[in-house]
């Protein structure tokens, strides 16, 4: 639950606040009121419910990845490899955060505007991270219905997450973020 504090905006001498984002003291919250970009659902979330549906799923209509001359040794480390690169890069920049003291939570107000370290080089790097993780996962379950639910997750990501985080930073941090959404891709 967000603190009142983190989300105070003051319009036209009243004073709103939301408990979470987008909902008002005094009504609900409008975008360009609301100091959050007021995605979807959080991206952990997003990406945990795929791969519950896939499991439940691939226990229905088992559906493997892997040609039968692959072995499960080959499987566990290729989705191990892909999961640990994910909490690597994810801890990497859940580091970055706390150091610039902006907060990590999609529905908490961004205080900074990060660009450097891993952000050089992927403007959603978190994002970059679970991905990994759920495709590693699936490579490690063998699991086709994990892997091919990865393609929603994307663009629920694209347009319910980072399209309204990008509208959020754009109008929160104007002319340096646009220079960094010039220089920096999405994605990778």
């Amino acid at each position: 639950m967000m603190r009142l504090a983190d989300c105070r905006r003051a319009n036209n001498g009243m004073v709103r606040g939301a408990g979470q984002c987008g909902r008002g003291i005094t009504g609900p919250a409008t975008p360009d009121e609301a100091d959050c970009p007021g995605v979807i659902a959080r991206p952990p979330r997003i990406y945990l419910t795929a791969l519950v549906l896939g499991a439940g799923l691939h226990y229905l209509w088992p559906a493997p990845i892997a040609a039968s001359g692959i072995t499960g040794a080959a499987r566990y480390a290729i989705g191990s490899a892909l999961v640990a690169l994910g909490v690597a890069i994810m801890t990497v920049a859940v580091r970055q955060f706390g150091r610039a003291g902006t907060n990590v939570e999609t529905p908490k107000p961004a205080t900074q505007l990060v660009t450097d370290g891993v952000f050089r080089f992927s403007r959603n790097p978190m994002y970059v991270s679970l991905t990994l993780i759920h495709a590693g996962i699936a490579v490690a379950a063998n699991s086709m219905w994990m892997l091919a639910l990865l393609i929603p997750t994307l663009a629920v990501m694209r347009y319910g997450v980072i399209g309204r985080e990008e509208r959020y930073l754009d109008r929160k941090f104007g002319e340096p973020y646009r220079r960094y959404t010039a220089a920096v891709r999405r994605w990778l």
